[in-house]
């Protein structure tokens, strides 16, 4: 069973889903999972795993069917956080355990900072942290080079230097920048300009996840438990090196999980992982 509900707040309405049996058997809080810019869809195929459980997905604000009226358009972590916080409040159902991938890894983190008796257990999968890499200022470089692709000949250039930039294995050394711009054809994007510059991934909304600095020293105070967790296919790519360095940050080695950064995905997003092996490693995490 699954119940769509609709949070007003001064600055968003927040749309959110509850799956499964409310409360879950045995005592279980709910599991939130959060994602970013990926909405609440993006999680149908990894909540299927979890039928005994409460699963808590929403769409974050100026996304999918969560409305925005605070007349922005940046994406930031720490408000993100508060909105995630307002729904757990809502609920009455903290503490949770979170899941969280990709920027809403950051979120999650945002999260536990600000308001950290609302998790009991973060699994942070992937979290695109700049500051962490050792090769930072090569990586805003990089970052730069498909925000501008982006700006200057529209989604296909943008999205084929995203897949560039996000696919390339170790640090961003003299041998990524000597590289040609890609081919978006090469990618299967389109060629032709629609003139949008607005998407979240390739325009500058999305910038304050990949500038979030933690606060590690809070973190590592927080009554939450912490895991960082990184793909085995993806751990020498962007996202995978930085999900090793803010577990090593936080004192930890990162946990591996099966695929890729989207490998809790099923087929109807065209970047299918492996997501009933992915299931079954975040029921052992999280201890069933």
């Amino acid at each position: 069973m699954t119940t769509t509900h609709t949070l007003e707040t001064a600055e968003a309405d927040l749309t959110y889903d509850v799956h499964g049996p409310q409360p879950a058997p045995g005592g279980r809080p709910p599991l939130f999972m959060i994602g970013q810019p990926m909405e609440a869809n993006g999680f149908t195929t990894l909540a299927s795993y979890f039928p005994d459980r409460t699963v808590i997905t929403y769409d974050p604000r100026g996304l999918g069917r969560s409305k925005r009226k605070d007349g922005r358009t940046d994406n930031s972590p720490t408000v993100q956080a508060q909105d995630v916080h307002a729904i757990i409040e809502e609920l009455g159902a903290g503490p949770v355990e979170v899941f969280a991938s990709s920027g809403g890894a950051v979120t999650a983190l945002a999260l536990v900072t600000a308001y950290p008796d609302d998790v009991t257990t973060l699994v942070a999968h992937e979290p695109p942290i700049i500051s962490v890499l050792p090769d930072a200022e090569a990586a805003k470089r990089a970052q730069a080079g498909f925000l501008e692709a982006y700006q200057a000949k529209g989604f296909g250039a943008g999205m084929a230097g995203f897949i560039a930039m996000t696919s390339w294995q170790g640090e961003f050394t003299d041998e990524y920048f000597a590289q040609p711009a890609p081919d978006p054809a090469q990618f299967g994007m389109p060629t032709e300009d629609d003139g949008a510059r607005d998407d979240v991934l390739l325009s500058d909304r999305s910038l304050p996840v990949t500038e979030y600095r933690p606060d590690f020293d809070a973190l590592t105070k927080a009554p939450t438990r912490i895991v960082i967790a990184v793909g085995e296919e993806s751990a020498n790519t962007f996202t995978g090196r930085t999900a090793i360095a803010t577990a090593r940050a936080l004192g930890q080695e990162a946990t591996v999980f099966p695929s890729h950064h989207g490998g809790f995905l099923g087929g109807e997003f065209g970047y299918a992982g492996q997501p009933e092996a992915f299931a079954e490693k975040l029921r052992e995490v999280l201890g069933g």
